[in-house]
């Protein structure tokens, strides 16, 4: 079977990827090639791919996008297997069934070299990235009729950057041969749902094909009636819709209620029951790499050090010192320099600084002070708390503040991969408050290191921790209860470290062996989304 995959991101490309889509598009065409099957990728070269030392120009085509013929560039890309890559449960024979391709155009850049999303303003949303992906989209579906790829048997869309290809597919006479064609479109996260207007702007869907007929009732934003709605677009239009968890699959049937801090189907419920009526909503969890060679651990003052060390990098980098990085800087030196009877608990979070992953700590609790300060409190000198990401400007101020006040926590205002490694090697526990979560791939990464994970017990995390068994989970009917449950389990998760060895062992050994593996998630798609 030939499978064409179409995605934003793409983590077998250097600097390939922002988050978890990067990942599953990275890995999951590996584990199909495992087993037997074809699987092309295609993404947008962003004007940075297409110079890759493997890039091969194999053909120009033309796509009608604004009303005018567009000339876009089409490059196969040769990679050279790393053992990151081929490591674990995949391989370099599966490596070599997988082929890489990128498309270029000028738009694709429009954010900068290399920049995969654009930071537009908040009266104009997803703007740039809409149009951008758009071309893109129009840029495949030309591809595949024009037999660049040769006979795909699978188009396999990621997210709502993708989602215009099943609209073309539906509604553009030049591209109705791709209806023949089984089209599976998986949901990453569907409160980004790329929202844009039906007309009226130059980011707009008559903006982008003006002589388009569709039909409104498929693809417009159900709450705001004179807009676009790219994910409905793929829910809709696709023959199999797949959700990257069971209980995300489930979570996402019914509405969100940010009253009761529950994150559902996002305006889009009601088109994912029909879905699931109809047999076609699936979830399949995402799997995890499992190298062969397990990674060093590093004591907390080694930890330290290169924390040290890449804040200094950072500061290095850029020629206005960041607040956040003196703070860390301060708090890093200070630890060094105390002395501790005993090892202290190492607490460890990687991840974007965002609302879905900060809001817990920052909800405010019955004295006044953040879950976060609480937390810290509860902690004392008992350890330290290092959390490692960014995004968000508030939210990353908000870190940063918490940091100044309280010297067991440190915030690194950044991102490292040798970092995020050693924190999941090296820490106690992993703490993941995600107000929603997909699928998750952080506690998947502490777990297979040995830490058990502190996590709120929805999505893709409830599918792969399990209470007091290789994991800590917590839950709530509201954000206020929900961070008032989390302070309450990281009481006696301290409880349980400091009084009872034997079961801390237990635990974090039963986090150990879990195994989230792409070879069933393989087998999976092939059973669930593609033959199905």
């Amino acid at each position: 079977m030939k499978i064409l995959m179409a995605a934003a991101e793409n983590d077998a490309l250097p600097r390939g990827k922002v988050g978890g889509i990067g990942d599953v598009v990275r890995d999951i065409p590996l584990a199909l090639a495992k087993i037997g099957q074809e699987v092309d990728v295609v993404m947008p070269g962003y004007g940075s791919f297409s110079k890759l030392a493997g890039a091969q120009h194999v053909t120009a085509l033309e796509v009608m996008f604004g009303g005018q013929a567009q000339t876009v560039d089409i490059f196969k890309i040769s990679l050279t297997p790393s053992p990151t890559t081929v490591s674990g449960n995949l391989s370099v024979t599966s490596a070599k069934k997988v082929t890489q391709w990128v498309i270029e155009h000028p738009l694709f850049a429009i954010g900068g070299i290399g920049e995969i999303y654009c930071n537009d303003p908040s009266n104009r949303p997803f703007a740039s990235d809409a149009s951008k992906f758009a071309l893109f989209s129009a840029a495949v579906a030309k591809a595949i009729i024009s037999d660049v790829f040769g006979k795909i048997d699978v188009i396999h869309l990621h997210d709502w950057h993708t989602a215009m290809v099943s609209v073309l597919r539906a509604y553009d006479p030049q591209y109705q041969a791709l209806k023949a064609i089984k089209t599976v479109y998986t949901i990453h996260n569907i409160a980004l749902q790329g929202i844009r207007p039906l007309d009226g702007d130059e980011s707009s869907l008559k903006a982008w094909f003006p002589d388009l007929a569709f039909d409104e009732s498929q693809i417009k934003d159900p709450r705001y009636h004179n807009c676009y709605n790219p994910m409905r677009s793929g829910i809709n239009l696709s023959d199999k819709v797949h959700a990257v968890s069971p209980t995300y699959a489930k979570e996402i049937l019914l509405p969100s209620n940010d009253q009761h801090g529950y994150y559902g189907g996002e305006g889009l419920e009601n088109d994912l029951r029909h879905a699931a009526d109809s047999g076609n909503l699936q979830g399949i969890l995402n799997g995890c790499e499992y190298p062969d060679k397990v990674n060093v651990r590093l004591n907390p003052k080694d930890l330290m050090t290169l924390c040290e060390q890449e804040v200094m990098k950072w500061l290095a980098d850029k020629p206005l010192v960041d607040n956040a990085h003196l703070i860390a800087i301060t708090r890093l030196k200070q630890l060094a320099a105390k002395k501790h009877k005993k090892l202290p608990l190492v607490l460890t979070s990687v991840g974007r600084i965002t609302d879905q992953k900060v809001r817990l700590f920052q909800q405010v609790m019955a004295n006044g002070e953040t879950a976060l300060e609480q937390l810290l409190t509860l902690l004392s000198d008992q350890g330290i708390f290092i959390l490692l990401g960014s995004g968000d400007n508030k939210l990353e101020a908000f870190l940063a503040q918490v940091a100044s006040k309280h010297s067991n926590f440190i915030f690194l205002k950044g991102y490292s991969e040798a970092l995020s490694i050693s924190m999941y090697n090296s820490g106690d526990l992993f703490l993941m408050p995600s107000s929603f979560e997909p699928c998750g791939i952080s506690q998947m990464l502490a777990m297979r290191a040995g830490q058990p994970c502190l996590a709120h017990s929805v999505g893709g995390l409830s599918d792969t921790i399990t209470d007091n068994v290789n994991g800590f989970t917590f839950n709530g009917d509201n954000p206020l209860q929900q961070a008032e449950n989390m302070l309450s389990r990281f009481q006696s998760v301290l409880a349980i470290k400091q009084k009872s060895p034997k079961n801390w062992t237990k635990i974090s050994t039963n986090a150990f062996k879990s195994r989230y593996l792409w070879s069933d998630v393989a087998y999976d798609y092939l059973k669930h989304l593609y033959r199905n």
